[in-house]
């Protein structure tokens, strides 16, 4: 789980709560009317960008940013060192009891593929194929967000606009002024919540989240091919290291 998204979002709604409450209630900030507009409008605008299957697999990406258990990559390497020193002593085919221990199925793919007796450049290449992919889909889920993140503000200026002109149209009714001048603001103002604080940042932190997980089956790949070359572990664990900060590099040999 992961800590710092839930204490972002308690952060940002929570300050404005606060400073809604200050201001008077929670009532005056919620019509109907402008939450159809903005909501139902966004989500309208997202089933004509997108087909419904992304649209919906979207919602099972979003829960990435929070409903995650992240690996850490010097414990990858740790373990990849230790598969590596393993088939030195007794061969690749000792990997087959390993295989049961492992819980990234990406990891296991490799480890299977090694045991049944993939070439070195073949694994490698296989391997890449997949990541290809993974980072296209990760790319998918990201940009639907980024688009929510764009249309939703836009939403929002819809709204702002019939408020507006329902304002404008109505100018020798007092009463009507003030309902359609909340219309024209809470627009916005919906729009500009779900893009700034949950749409954009959902974006972002899933792209963070993508470019981690593809440096680590990287590690993956090249630690294999270095396993299945019979590469020195040594040698092995400099190359794995590139891949992260030196302050950050833990070496199983010290």
């Amino acid at each position: 789980m992961d800590i710092a998204t839930i204490i972002g979002i308690v952060a940002a709604f929570g300050l404005m709560l606060m400073a809604i409450l200050q201001g008077g209630g929670v009532g005056m900030f919620i019509d109907v009317a402008s939450i159809l507009i903005v909501f139902g409008g966004t989500a309208g605008v997202a089933l004509i960008n997108f087909p419904l299957g992304d649209v919906i697999s979207a919602l099972g990406v979003a829960k990435k940013t929070i409903l995650i258990k992240e690996a850490n990559t010097n414990e990858l390497i740790a373990q990849l060192m230790e598969f590596a020193n393993k088939a030195r002593k007794e061969g690749i085919l000792s990997l087959q009891g390993s295989i049961d221990t492992v819980e990234d199925q990406f990891l296991v793919k490799a480890l299977q593929m090694a045991v049944d007796g993939q070439e070195p450049d073949d694994l490698k290449a296989m391997l890449n194929t997949e990541i290809d992919y993974i980072q296209e889909r990760h790319s998918g889920g990201a940009e639907i967000f980024t688009s929510l993140g764009t249309i939703s503000p836009a939403m929002g200026m819809v709204g702002t606009l019939i408020g507006l002109v329902q304002m404008l149209q109505n100018m020798s009714d007092p009463s009507s002024i003030g309902p359609a001048m909340a219309v024209a603001l809470l627009t916005t103002f919906y729009g500009a919540v779900l893009a700034n604080i949950l749409f954009n940042p959902m974006a972002g932190k899933l792209k963070t989240r993508s470019k981690t997980e593809l440096l680590q089956k990287t590690v993956i790949v090249e630690g294999m091919e270095s396993i299945l070359s019979g590469e020195n572990p040594r040698v092995m664990e400099q190359k794995l290291h590139a891949y992260i900060a030196p302050k950050m590099r833990e070496s199983v040999f010290q």
